[in-house]
């Protein structure tokens, strides 16, 4: 009478695991959704404008005409959130397209070629690594100076040579399956491989990978923006509204810096749950 309760115990516990883990993405994924839906309707769905000053509601608490208070300058908080919303997507999408083109292109070249180029491109990725991602972005911004341009610019250089380690570490497992030495019999060019095979196989385990990174990103532009590198005034990005709501903080007003802060922190979150899951659901499938 025991075997038959064991067998269903433990059948049913990674089923009621993996139904967790189900709800968990599809959570992740529908907050997602609601997040680039309030920042392609921004015009239509913010009460206010969001570089509206008005000097006699600064630091208005939230209520029926300011559903989540106002900021030192009497702007509405929810309207530079949903318009805020732009540029925390917009900026890091930009960031990784940079990235992925340097390096999936970088990492595939050393896992095709091996030998002198592979070792060469492995130095120049470590060297990259042992330099701390936020100094090397905060000296190119030094010497280009500051500005959201810029500052996606120079991150999505940090992030290249992690890209490039990532798709290395696949781009030779898929180097070395079958068809590709069947397709170099057949006398197809290596570049024509990689282009049309390679980098299609590679791309299931390669995105669910970049939505996390994607996380990282949103995070990397908005320290930047906190730091006074990346967007600029009156822009409201999430970062500069931090920033600049630290001074409410001294007179014990809470709201200025904990909306885009919580923000910020949803996002990124939201980001690492449906990346994790979709990099395992993907590669299963594979």
């Amino acid at each position: 009478m025991t075997a038959p309760t064991t067998t269903i115990a433990t059948t049913a516990a990674p089923t009621g695991r993996r139904a967790r883990a189900d709800l968990t993405l599809w959570a992740g994924a529908g907050f997602l959704a609601l997040v680039v839906l309030a920042a392609l309707f921004a015009p239509l769905l913010a009460p206010h404008d969001p570089d509206a000053i008005d000097f006699a509601g600064i630091w208005t608490p939230p209520g029926a005409d300011h559903w989540l208070g106002t900021d030192q300058m009497g702007r509405d908080l929810l309207s530079r959130v949903l318009y805020g919303a732009r540029e925390g997507l917009l900026g890091p999408l930009a960031l990784l397209a940079l990235a992925s083109v340097l390096g999936v292109g970088a990492g595939t070249l050393a896992a095709w070629r091996r030998g002198w180029v592979d070792a060469v491109l492995a130095r120049v990725t470590d060297v990259m690594y042992a330099f701390p991602g936020l100094l090397f972005v905060v000296l190119v911004i030094a010497v280009f100076g500051s500005g959201m341009t810029t500052a996606v610019v120079a991150l999505g250089l940090a992030f290249t040579p992690i890209i490039a380690k990532f798709t290395r570490s696949v781009a030779l497992a898929e180097c070395a399956r079958p068809y590709v030495d069947a397709y170099r019999v057949q006398g197809v060019s290596g570049l024509v491989i990689c282009v049309r095979y390679v980098i299609p196989n590679m791309a299931p385990a390669l995105l669910g990978y970049l939505v996390v990174l994607f996380g990282e990103a949103l995070m990397g532009l908005a320290t930047l923006s906190f730091l006074g590198f990346g967007a600029q005034a009156p822009s409201s990005e999430w970062g500069l509204m931090v920033q600049e709501g630290r001074s409410a903080l001294v007179q014990g007003v809470l709201w200025p810096s904990l909306v885009p802060g919580t923000a910020i922190a949803l996002v990124v979150i939201a980001f690492n749950i449906v990346g994790v899951r979709l990099a395992d659901l993907l590669s299963s499938r594979r």
